[in-house]
């Protein structure tokens, strides 16, 4: 699996970016928020992807940020959410207000993506409820900000069974505390002890 990708920004579509890694162009599917993130073309480049198999195609999907990827997977474990309708969703709304759009229960919110309807509104804060937990709007720190070091102890997190908001949350707490220049190791240390309270 290709779990990002670093390279040169070649060129820029609607939906789409190539990426120029080494001299092959990847053809990257991406949302609005993270076409504009990424920087202009001729720029180095660096996209956090998801990699999408299925019996006539193998397609790339790009993220600005891990925490991004994160929300994409989560939304297309909803039924009647692909990847199209979860990049609409992402174009619309980061990770932080899909969080709060879903503890508040607000469908109105993930209805203003295009092609998502009020039905399937409902359907993905219903059935995403559980999935982000006891986040509290609002507490979620975005990994895009983060150190490496953040970025690093958030995917430790995600390996050891969390869901990605309270993943993000608790390394957001930790590092709060903790301060920027926080080791990989102390971070998830009481990112783990903040995760269990």
């Amino acid at each position: 699996m290709i779990a990002h990708l670093k390279g040169v920004l070649a060129a820029t579509g609607i939906d789409h970016a190539v990426i120029d890694v080494g001299g092959v162009g990847y053809l990257v599917g991406a949302s609005a928020k993270t076409l504009a993130a990424i920087g202009p073309i001729g720029e180095a480049a660096t996209l956090f992807t998801e990699m999408l198999v299925s019996e006539d195609s193998i397609r790339l999907v790009g993220f600005a940020r891990p925490d991004e990827r994160d929300a994409f997977v989560m939304l297309t474990g909803v039924q009647g959410v692909g990847a199209r309708v979860a990049l609409a969703i992402l174009s619309v709304l980061d990770p932080a207000d899909l969080v709060r759009a879903v503890a508040a229960q607000d469908k109105a919110m993930v209805a203003r993506a295009n092609g998502v309807g009020p039905k399937l509104a409902e359907r993905i804060v219903r059935e995403l409820k559980d999935k982000v937990g006891g986040v509290i709007p609002g507490t979620v720190t975005p990994v895009a900000a983060a150190s490496g070091a953040a970025s690093d102890a958030v995917s430790a997190l995600l390996n050891l069974g969390f869901r990605p908001a309270e993943a993000n949350a608790a390394v957001g707490a930790a590092e709060e505390e903790l301060g920027a220049g926080a080791s990989l190791d102390a971070l998830v240390r009481l990112a783990l002890r903040k995760a269990a309270k």
